[in-house]
C-alpha cells in the first residue's frame, strides 16, 4: 500500500474536526443559572427565618417561663414575619409589637405566647377571638384548637388577615367584620373566648358566650390594664387578675 501525500492528510484532519463532528457543550446564560441561583437564595432566606423564629422561642418564650410545648411549638410553626408589614419584617421576631396600620398593631411574641398558654387551649376547643388585627393570634390558635372565630371591627385589617389565612390554608379559622362588642351568637357556646384589644369591663354578651367550664383572657381597662382571666363555673364566674399589659382599646359599641 502507497504512503498517502501530506496534502490529502492535512484534508482528512480538517475533515475529523470540523463543525459537523465537533460536540459542543450548552450555553450556561441567564436561563439556566438565574433559576438555580433563586432557588439557592430562597432556600437560604428560608433558613434564617426559622432560625430566628427558633432562637424567638428558646430567648424569648421558653427562657421566660413559656412551658407549654403545644404552645412553643404552635410559636414555630407559625411564620411570624408574613403578618408584618413589609419594610417591619426584619423586626418581626423581635420582642416588641409592631405597627400594622390603622392604628393597630401586632402584640410582641411573649404577651402572644403567654396569652395562649394561660388560654389552656385544647385539640377539642372552640374558640372565640375578639380583634383579629393581623390574624398572627389567630395562626397561633389554629395550630391549637378545634376551630376559631375570629371578629376586626377595622374592614382593611379584617380582609387582608382573612385572605392571609386563607393563603396559608388555615381551614379552620373564620373571620368576620364586625363589633366583637356582640360576640359571634350562632356559634356559641365557645370554650375560651380571647380578647386582643381593650375593653373598659368585659361585654357582658361575650359572658353570656362563654361556656360552662370555659375560660376567657382579656386585657381590661384605660391606660395601662390589667390582664384578666375568668373561669366559667356552675356557681359563677370566678375571675383573677394576671399582670399589666398595655393595648389598643376596643373599639365599637364598648365606648358608647
Amino acid at each position: 500500500m502507497r504512503d498517502l501525500s501530506p496534502k490529502l492528510l492535512l484534508s482528512l484532519a480538517l475533515l475529523s474536526f470540523g463543525p459537523g463532528c465537533r460536540e459542543e457543550a450548552p450555553p450556561a446564560g441567564p436561563s439556566t443559572t438565574r433559576p438555580v441561583l433563586a432557588e439557592r437564595s430562597e432556600a437560604k432566606r428560608s433558613a434564617g427565618l426559622s432560625k430566628a423564629r427558633a432562637q424567638m422561642v428558646q430567648k424569648q418564650l421558653a427562657a421566660r417561663g413559656i412551658h407549654d410545648k403545644r404552645v412553643l411549638a404552635a410559636m414555630q410553626r407559625v411564620k411570624r414575619h408574613l403578618f408584618v408589614p413589609s419594610h417591619l419584617r426584619g423586626l418581626a421576631h423581635a420582642d416588641r409589637p409592631l405597627p400594622i396600620g390603622q392604628r393597630q398593631t401586632i402584640s410582641q411574641p411573649y404577651i402572644v405566647a403567654y396569652m395562649t398558654e394561660v388560654l389552656r387551649v385544647l385539640p377539642e376547643s372552640k374558640v372565640l377571638e375578639i380583634g383579629t388585627g393581623s390574624g398572627y393570634q389567630a395562626a397561633v390558635l389554629g395550630e391549637l384548637a378545634h376551630v376559631v372565630y375570629s371578629i376586626e371591627i377595622v374592614p382593611t385589617l379584617a380582609r387582608r388577615a382573612k385572605e392571609l389565612l386563607a393563603k396559608l390554608q388555615y381551614s379552620n379559622i373564620h373571620v368576620r367584620e364586625g363589633d366583637g362588642y356582640a360576640g359571634w351568637k350562632e356559634h356559641a357556646p365557645f370554650d375560651r373566648i380571647i380578647l386582643t384589644a381593650a375593653p373598659p369591663k368585659i361585654p357582658q354578651p361575650l359572658l353570656e358566650q362563654l361556656a360552662v367550664g370555659g375560660i376567657l383572657i382579656a386585657p381590661v381597662g384605660v391606660g395601662v390594664q390589667k390582664l384578666v382571666r375568668i373561669e366559667r363555673t356552675k356557681m359563677g364566674f370566678v375571675r383573677k387578675q394576671l399582670l399589666g399589659v398595655r393595648f389598643v382599646p376596643m373599639t365599637g359599641r364598648i365606648q358608647r
